[in-house]
């Protein structure tokens, strides 16, 4: 479970790490476009404004694919985990009935002796 835990958060670390690099480049993008922009300011205004807004959406789409992503892997770290539970629980069981097995062959081994003795 250890090692589920560990894949689940090396994902969230990548995904932070993601989102670090791609807030800091668009950081970098606008305050370059705004240093070299050779046109006046209501038109660079105007393309920032456009700009600005087909970034956010490229933005948005990329976090709705992470989150996507991440809750893909969550799911089949949950499914795994699950399966894992099923298949202790059933050796648990499975342990159980053959030591009922074992106690109830000497319960009888038992009563047999007594019933023996008794006899005698």
């Amino acid at each position: 479970m250890n090692t589920h835990e560990q894949e689940h958060g090396y994902v969230i670390s990548q995904a932070g790490g993601f989102f670090t690099g791609l807030l800091a480049g668009c950081l970098i993008g606008a305050g370059t476009m705004l240093l070299l922009a050779p046109q006046s300011g209501k038109k660079t205004r105007a393309k920032i404004q456009h700009e600005g807004m087909e970034l956010r959406d490229r933005v948005t789409e990329t976090v709705e694919d992470a989150v996507a992503q991440t809750r893909d892997k969550a799911d089949q770290v949950t499914s795994l985990v699950h399966k894992q539970a099923e298949a202790l629980q059933q050796r648990g069981q499975d342990a159980l009935d053959e030591q009922m097995d074992v106690v109830s062959d000497v319960v009888e081994a038992e009563k047999t002796a007594v019933r023996n003795i008794s006899k005698n």
